[in-house]
């Protein structure tokens, strides 16, 4: 297969969706060839076919209701490195983890974000898709944390992946890169990209812990300092 060259496919099957998403994928990077797909058939035809630098699909294609699903299963077998956003109606909190633990990338749940939330988190998958091509993970010591260094994709606890969104991960590498340091609650909104809030920055913090407890139930590397922030205590 070749190497990809800036092009992007969009599989979604309800065409004024498929517009918008193409509109703003334009309208963001205009260099960028935009494929749309509709279908099931003719998106795994084309993921064989062309090399993408990114695939934005939805799970549900018509009235198959986990074909994007089976897209992703395709994209992995072609070993090509392919990221996936997926953007669908399905509810965020039931298939996030689903859609990590398969390895898309990060999951955007319609009629919950805008053009900006889309493009911002497009865009950010986009470049770190890219500059993974000419960088490795750096070594580190088994029992730390390992995290890749475009702050993307699989971290591991103790050689274990942590199944997070990009959201969490965005967190999890600012705490980790300031330790010892307190990370105010103002310096995390720069990282969450929409719901800038002390309550939201404290859910993802939550989203967190939890992934990383399901890997290491005794995990408390993450210390909560009362009316500032949060704090990395654990391993570097």
């Amino acid at each position: 297969m070749a190497n990809p060259k800036n092009r992007v496919a969009v599989i979604e099957d309800d065409r004024p969706t498929s517009e918008q998403l193409a509109g703003w994928i334009r309208a963001a990077r205009p260099e960028l060839q935009v494929d749309q797909w509709f279908d099931r058939d003719a998106a795994e035809a084309a993921l064989a076919r062309e090399a993408y630098d990114m695939v934005v699909l939805d799970i549900e294609l018509g009235r198959e209701r986990h074909a994007g699903v089976a897209l992703i299963n395709a994209i992995n077998k072609l070993n090509a490195g392919t990221p996936v956003l997926v953007v669908s109606a399905m509810p965020a909190a039931v298939y996030r983890g689903i859609m990590k633990a398969l390895d898309a990338w990060d999951y955007l749940q319609k009629t919950s974000f805008d053009e900006a939330e889309f493009t911002d988190t497009f865009l950010d998958i986009l470049r770190a898709a890219r500059a993974r091509q000419g960088h490795a993970a750096t070594p580190v010591a088994p029992e730390a944390l390992q995290l890749d260094p475009l702050w993307q994709r699989s971290p591991l606890w103790r050689g274990q992946r942590i199944n997070l969104p990009l959201t969490a991960q965005r967190i999890l590498a600012t705490l980790h890169q300031r330790a010892p340091q307190v990370v105010s609650y103002e310096e995390l909104y720069d990282v969450v990209k929409s719901g800038r809030t002390r309550d939201n920055v404290r859910k993802h913090v939550s989203t967190l812990r939890e992934a990383l407890r399901e890997v290491d139930a005794s995990f408390d590397a993450i210390e909560n300092v009362p009316m500032r922030g949060f704090r990395w205590a654990g391993p570097r």
